[in-house]
């Protein structure tokens, strides 16, 4: 696929960044630089997919009974206030 141009906003610590990686030689331009974050940003998302799956699938796969929401909450509500009574 052809490169598209694309004028893109930023906020200067972020241009700042994509500079500082350009200055060191490990990216030749700005279009390297962003191309290599989105890349980086769909490699984290993957991941944390991935681990949320693995999370998921052994819950259901869990044969405990599962815990009432009201106990749920009940038990979040005192850690809440537990938090706020420390501070």
């Amino acid at each position: 696929m052809p490169a598209r141009s694309l004028t893109v906003a930023r906020p200067p610590d972020l241009a700042e960044m994509i500079d500082a990686r350009i200055a060191s030689g490990a990216y030749a331009s700005e279009s390297e630089v962003v191309g290599d974050a989105l890349r980086a940003l769909d490699r984290e998302t993957a991941a944390l997919d991935a681990i949320l799956r693995r999370k998921v699938e052994a819950s259901l796969a869990d044969s405990r009974p599962s815990t009432p929401a009201d106990e749920v909450f009940a038990r979040l509500r005192a850690r809440a206030a537990e938090r706020v009574k420390d501070e």
